[in-house]
């Protein structure tokens, strides 16, 4: 990999991860267009970027994640008032529904976690899963000032459509504030649940990709994996201001179009 080559990737990686139009299409699409395979084909390299989109959020959201670790922590050594933690204390609660999220997601992983993996072999499927993005995205519509709140039954609809998005062209961002929309939820917390409940989900997939990573370090050129995580966390920080920008003013719709965009593109060139 070339220096330009982790810029690119790295740019890739921070703005598409957030912005609702799919992380994973991209990075399958833009891999094949230069030539070489998916850029899940380098395990180190993606394991890198994707610790510099967790510094991105924990950097945007690090006064909210403080406050959420600390409050669920705090009540959750006292399992004799959990019921009452969860009724009155909002960072107890909201630590609840990150978890409840994780079941759905890391349950279809155990189960479809090859045919996932196989999957970003695949630019054609990544693209035509793009115009899938696009639909939902354009369904907000439909939903009219949302105002609620998250609930538990919401939280695991939510980690539903996060196992969805493990598809290459799926947006995760996009499907999860999505669903969020479609159940009522107001737009700035959907936005940021969808934000929060990231980081334990690239966490856990990082830590299943490091053995395999660790065999890469000894030829990895560490000045190209670090700038490619740094153009990551950079991008990031700037994607997450944008589409919290977005949603707040109710136009995640927008975005639709560019999905359909790439992903018509990708279908006529791959």
């Amino acid at each position: 990999m070339t220096w330009w080559e982790s810029i690119l990737l790295g740019l890739v990686q921070g703005i598409t991860e957030f912005l609702p139009v799919s992380s994973s299409g991209h990075l399958v699409l833009v891999g094949h267009l230069l030539g070489g395979g998916t850029a899940n084909s380098d395990v180190l390299f993606e394991v890198m970027v994707h610790f510099g989109t967790i510094l991105s959020v924990m950097w945007v959201y690090r006064t909210r994640i403080h406050e959420l670790v600390a409050g669920f922590t705090r009540r959750a050594v006292h399992p004799s008032t959990l019921s009452l933690s969860y009724q009155s204390d909002e960072h107890f609660r909201m630590g609840v529904h990150i978890l409840i999220t994780m079941i759905p997601t890391f349950a279809v992983y155990a189960i479809w976690g090859s045919a996932i993996e196989a999957a970003f072999d695949s630019p054609r499927l990544a693209a035509g899963m793009l115009l899938v993005t696009g639909t939902l995205l354009l369904l907000t519509r439909l939903r009219k000032a949302p105002n609620g709140s998250i609930t538990a039954p919401k939280s695991f609809l939510i980690g539903c459509a996060q196992a969805i998005a493990m598809v290459p062209g799926i947006s995760r961002s996009g499907s999860t504030i999505c669903a969020a929309l479609y159940q009522n939820v107001a737009p700035e917390k959907a936005a940021d649940f969808s934000f929060l409940m990231l980081i334990p989900v690239i966490i856990g997939a990082s830590i299943f990709k490091v053995a395999e990573a660790l065999t890469q370090t000894a030829s990895a050129d560490w000045g190209i994996l670090l700038l490619g995580t740094v153009v990551a966390f950079a991008s990031g920080i700037v994607a997450i201001r944008m589409v919290l920008n977005f949603v707040r003013k109710g136009r995640l719709q927008y975005f639709a179009f560019y999905c359909f965009l790439a992903g018509g593109i990708g279908l006529y060139l791959l």
